[in-house]
């Protein structure tokens, strides 16, 4: 370790500054010479973090502080630094009493540090793996499950609730293959009926509730629908289960005595969650089954409530979708005059569930048709709750036979939420980086969207008239894009020799290696696939001109791309606070561009501020929902980052949006702006990187610019 070269009064002097005790009146000069007594790197470690969270908040810096020092001698850094982030996040989500006492109760934290060392080194936390949890999830077949915190780990059969940290065994690799085997099981547990056992989800309870014991029962029953499930997964993800058998062996687990015979039962590929009910009476009688490493609950309360929310919505979608594949069939089979009257289509499932593979065959008629993907969702989730498709459900619906609410998820109405005491019921939280504490900020930003109210006036003509010229301009621009060639050069064909290969293949002729046939080049008509979202400054400085001219050019921009058919989204984004973060829906990819998108677009009106971040972190994640080679994300902003008296001004704004612009691209989104502010070259390089933004001296280039920027961000 280094000696400290900072003597106690320059300590002083820091502690000062950042403490600000002229206002605060603690007195600092005993730590200051308490921290000169340490190593330079543990006395650099603690004033990082005093300074960071003196950030925060300056009585929470100063707690930490006092503790620091004799903590760190028990503690290694990262423990600190694991207490210091869960005092932080304390005080963001329940205020500064809770977070001091986060602080307070760290010596019973230290004091129990040996159990805590392994959570603290080697656990995965939850907010860390849930992304790449759920993308594995939503990769296996079934419905499609969500991955939530909870304290216990179970499923409801809509999420799957892990705890906030997984720390069971001493490295972290192999505690995230654990969270992975928890989710796999969790998620077999839906996908291989254990909540299938008759049409009441209160079945299990039933089952367990005539014995002595029926929590006991429970447990045991919980045993054996492991075992099964277990099996299944062995069947369906033998990598992930020679994983999950070697975790066991690593903890000491394995089949308890008097099991042997359940497992081999319940290994069988027909076994279901009636065998397990079964067995349950000669189970109970055996020791209690010492739950498996990746071993959750089972819940049929929790599981009862999903399935009274989804059952009526999901016959209902199904019923509907349904008719308009009926309606959509007759339209291409038309009546003859002579003919008589059809009776309504008869609808037919039949799902394929061998081999894990669940496949999904629909007949009208008796005639094979092949069902939509959404449709296809629906008959799964309904076969995972019956065992079949009830034939109630394959009947076309009648016109107005449900109401609205069943057939679409309703949100509360985003102007409405704000109006008296605010609630966040609805709304989806973002994380933020906090520049201080050099942590993010966890669902600190609370995000709704809302729809642009349309307005239906003459906008959208009068922009075509106003640049008719542009536009025939720009529409020739797109289609030689959408017509672009590329050489390809080394090929076995084409058009014409290639000089650099010839010369080559004649050298290793000379050589006396053998010559290569890849000598011509060929023009190739390159495919595009790209998926483009335009996030469209709406702050209130966008007010006049600015907003007209943005308008203008999303018109434009949307007249050309139907010539190029890549697919795109327009978005707005405004807000007030971290409180009130606002996306307004402009076009959807999955919307055509029709006349509700051309007025959206003339009813984009300037709003309030300019918080970036949470736009950014949603919009990449929609971007990363879509199927494409090239996703890319453009920003058409006049300033920089800002909001209403609030910490986001600055550099802590500019850094917020340069971390959530950094995790665009570490996902694969291409990012790009398109400014006016004039000095935006002091942050937009440190924001997006070079050649990823360009400025525009006035925002009425834009539409005059358009098809060149437009193939300098998709090239």
């Amino acid at each position: 370790m280094t000696t400290n070269t900072r003597t106690a009064d320059e300590l002083h002097e820091l502690l000062e500054e950042w403490l600000e005790a002229d206002l605060t009146f603690h007195k600092v000069a005993g730590l200051s010479a308490e921290l000169a007594e340490l190593s330079e790197e543990d006395c650099d470690f603690i004033l990082s973090w005093i300074k960071r969270i003196a950030s925060t908040h300056l009585e929470l810096g100063w707690q930490f502080g006092k503790r620091a020092p004799k903590l760190l001698a028990r503690m290694g850094m990262r423990q600190v630094e694991a207490w210091a982030v869960y005092a932080c996040d304390a005080y963001d989500q329940l205020g500064l009493r809770v977070a001091l006492q986060a602080v307070e109760q760290v010596e019973s934290f230290a004091a129990n540090l040996a159990n805590k060392q392994l959570e603290l080194t080697a656990g995965v936390m939850f907010d860390e793996v849930a992304g790449v949890l759920g993308n594995f999830v939503r990769g296996l077949s079934g419905r499609k499950l969500t991955i939530a915190q909870a304290e216990s780990i179970h499923t409801n059969t809509e999420k799957i609730h892990l705890p906030a940290v997984i720390a069971r065994l001493p490295s972290t690799e192999d505690n995230f293959k654990l969270a992975k085997a928890i989710v796999a099981l969790l998620w077999a547990q839906t996908r291989f009926g254990t909540y299938r056992f008759g049409d009441a989800r209160a079945d299990l309870v039933a089952s367990c509730a005539d014995f002595p014991h029926p929590d006991r029962a429970m447990h045991q029953l919980n045993a054996l629908e492991t075992l099964r499930l277990t099996a299944c997964i062995a069947r369906e993800l033998p990598g992930l289960h020679r994983d999950m058998e070697r975790l066991k062996t690593a903890l000491g687990e394995g089949l308890p005595a008097g099991w042997e015979g359940f497992a081999k039962r319940l290994a069988d590929p027909e076994a279901g969650i009636e065998d397990s009910v079964r067995l349950l009476g000669d189970a109970y009688h055996l020791p209690d089954f010492p739950p498996w490493c990746y071993q959750g609950e089972l819940r049929p309360d929790a599981v009862a409530i999903a399935f009274a929310a989804r059952q009526q919505k999901e016959k209902a979608r199904l019923r509907v979708k349904l008719a308009e594949l009926l309606e959509e069939q007759e339209r291409h089979k038309p009546r003859r005059p002579d003919e008589a009257e059809r009776n309504p289509g008869e609808f037919e499932a039949e799902i394929n569930d061998e081999e894990g593979r669940m496949d999904m065959e629909l007949t009208l008629d008796g005639m094979p048709l092949a069902p939509p993907d959404d449709v296809k969702q629906l008959m799964a989730s309904v076969f995972l709750d019956f065992g079949e498709i009830p034939p109630e459900y394959l009947v076309p619906a009648g016109d107005g036979e449900y109401d609205a609410s069943l057939l679409h998820d309703v949100q509360a109405d985003p102007d409405a939420v704000w109006q008296g005491t605010y609630h966040e019921e609805g709304a989806l939280f973002y994380p933020e980086w906090d520049m201080g504490r050099q942590h993010y900020r966890k669902n600190w930003c609370v995000m709704r969207e809302k729809d642009v109210t349309p307005v239906y006036d003459n906008f959208h003509r009068e922009t075509l008239e106003k640049h008719a010229g542009l536009v025939k301009h720009l529409r020739h621009a797109f289609e030689a894009m959408r017509d672009e060639n590329r050489l390809l050069k080394r090929q076995a064909y084409g058009d014409e020799v290639d000089i650099d290969a010839l010369v080559e293949a004649l050298a290793d002729a000379k050589d006396g290696s053998e010559m290569s046939d890849r000598l011509f080049v060929r023009q190739h008509r390159a495919e595009r696939n790209i998926a483009v979202t335009f996030m469209v400054d709406m702050s209130g400085s966008t007010k006049g001109w600015i907003n007209e001219a943005e308008r203008e050019a999303l018109v434009l921009l949307c007249e050309a791309l139907q010539r190029l058919g890549d697919r795109y989204a327009i978005y707005g984004f405004s807000g007030t606070t971290r409180k009130r973060c606002e996306l307004y829906r402009i076009k959807t990819f999955d919307e055509p561009y029709n006349d509700e998108v051309k007025a959206r677009i003339s009813g984009i009106r300037a709003q309030e501020y300019t918080r970036m971040g949470f736009a950014i972190r949603h919009l990449t994640d929609l971007l990363n929902k879509i199927e494409a080679r090239t996703k890319v994300l453009v920003t058409l902003s006049d300033g920089r980052p800002d909001d209403y008296f609030d910490v986001y001004r600055g550099q802590y704004g500019i850094e917020d949006t340069r971390m959530a612009l950094l995790e665009a691209r570490r996902s694969g989104v291409h990012p790009f702006c398109i400014t006016i502010d004039r000095e935006a070259r002091d942050y937009l390089p440190h924001m997006y990187g070079a050649a990823r933004y360009i400025i525009l001296d006035d925002v009425r280039q834009l539409p005059f610019k358009v098809s060149d920027i437009y193939r300098r961000i998709t090239s």
